[in-house]
């Protein structure tokens, strides 16, 4: 036999094979016994009709949708003259100090300092009573003296108030500055107007306020210096009482390392605010306080 010959034969027994397996199958589906021969042959005859009426209908072609458009957004072109933006440094105040020239503190600068911090939320009579005259202010420093010297100017007669002062909690010179470290500085450059008089530290340093009260209960003291938040706790505790105080300095005009004076730092200008606010400001206008800056 040929090549062609074998290959015809081998491919009809299994197209026979598949033919047989198709029909078992169907047999099984149909639940027919494969050994009852009429059965069988009713299947296969069902199952050629069947074939047959498939063939015969027309196959239904899936309709394909059309393609739908689609259209790129292109991103917007921008303008080659942009400019970034770049962030502004905050100034600082030393930065802002550094270019000013210092000058000498006034009456006047004190009464905008009040204005611009009690503006927002008083009223136009509320500010009209935290005013001050000219009478109530003693002549500014004009950066020429020294502490010593500006004492001398303002207050010649001290050496009589100095012997007529004997009263405890009180002083008669009370010196407000930013810090420790200044209160200590100005303790020691006034010497040459102090003479023997007795001087008290008030500020927090090392020295508790309890303190501070015992030392004001037991003794006579005629000058204080110290920080407005100390003098302010110490006046609200009843330990240091202002009805007998004359003088009142407030150190306006130093500067510290960063250029900042006394009103120029946050804490310390509130808490002198404060002070001005609660008992200064009272005293100065019914006459019994003079108020300097230095």
């Amino acid at each position: 036999m040929s090549l062609s010959t074998k290959r015809g034969s081998k491919g009809t027994r299994l197209q026979c094979k598949r033919t047989e397996k198709q029909s078992a199958i169907c047999l099984q589906q149909v639940n027919v016994d494969p050994s009852d021969d009429e059965a069988v042959e009713k299947a296969n005859g069902k199952r050629t009709a069947a074939q047959q009426d498939l063939d015969s209908k027309p196959a239904v072609k899936k309709k394909r949708k059309q393609p739908t458009e689609c259209f790129l957004s292109q991103p917007e072109e921008k303008q080659e003259t942009t400019v970034k933006t770049k962030r502004r440094k905050k100034k600082k105040i030393s930065d802002i100090l550094e270019k000013s020239a210092p000058k000498p503190g006034v009456p006047a600068d004190l009464q905008n300092l009040l204005t611009q911090h009690f503006g927002e939320n008083r009223s136009v009579i509320e500010i009209e009573e935290l005013k001050l005259s000219d009478s109530c202010f003693l002549p500014a420093n004009d950066l020429t003296h020294s502490f010593s010297s500006y004492l001398k100017e303002i207050c010649p007669k001290w050496a009589k108030l100095r012997k007529s002062h004997k009263e405890k909690k009180s002083v008669v010179m009370l010196v407000i500055c930013s810090s420790a470290l200044r209160s200590l500085e100005l303790i020691k450059s006034m010497t040459a107007f102090k003479g023997d008089c007795r001087v008290l530290k008030l500020f927090a340093k090392h020295i508790k306020i309890k303190e501070q009260m015992n030392m004001l209960e037991k003794g006579v003291f005629h000058i204080g210096v110290g920080t407005p938040g100390r003098v302010k706790a110490l006046v609200e505790q009843d330990g240091l009482c202002l009805n007998s105080t004359k003088y009142i300095i407030l150190d306006w005009n130093w500067r510290d390392q960063k250029l900042r004076r006394m009103m120029d730092i946050p804490e310390i200008k509130k808490e002198t605010i404060d002070l001005l606010e609660t008992s200064i400001i009272k005293l100065c206008r019914e006459g019994s306080v003079k108020l300097g800056l230095f």
